[in-house]
Order: C-alpha cells, then structure tokens, then sequence
C-alpha cells in the first residue's frame, strides 16, 4: 500500500480528532469514514442521518467503557 503526507491546519486536525473512535486510530480511517457518511449523506440523505446517530451511540458506548475486548469476542466466538 503507497502512503502519502498532506497537510493540514491545526484546527482541521482538531476536528478530525473528535471524530476518532479509539486512542490509536489512525487518521486515514477516520478520514474514510468521514468520506463514508459524505457520500451516504448525498445518495441517501435519511440513511446517513441514520449513520451519523449510530457512529455518536457508538462513541458514547466507548466513552464509557461499554464494549467487548478483542480477547473476550474470541472467547464468546471460540476462537
């Protein structure tokens, strides 16, 4: 996979960063989801209301530790 730099203003990079979902995710996917909802947002305008609802109940969930760990999805997978 080729990699890129672009630049950005620090404001920009602020507002990416209330985007992300998790301490480490990386900016190229927050930046493909934001591409996501755009484009849902132009084709189907309900459905990305929809999304963008789920993406900040899901955020809310994290925020306050409400999720699954990888090791704990393996065991109730039984992987």
């Amino acid at each position: 996979m080729n990699t890129t730099t672009i630049k950005l203003y620090e404001d920009t990079k602020s507002a990416l960063d209330t985007f992300r979902e998790y301490k480490n995710e990386s900016y190229d996917e927050v930046i493909r989801k934001v591409i996501y909802v755009a484009r849902i947002a132009k084709t189907k305008p309900q459905l990305s209301k929809e999304t963008v609802e789920a993406i900040e109940a899901a955020r809310a969930r994290l925020k306050k530790g409400n999720f699954v760990s990888e090791e704990e999805a393996k065991k109730r997978l039984g992987l």
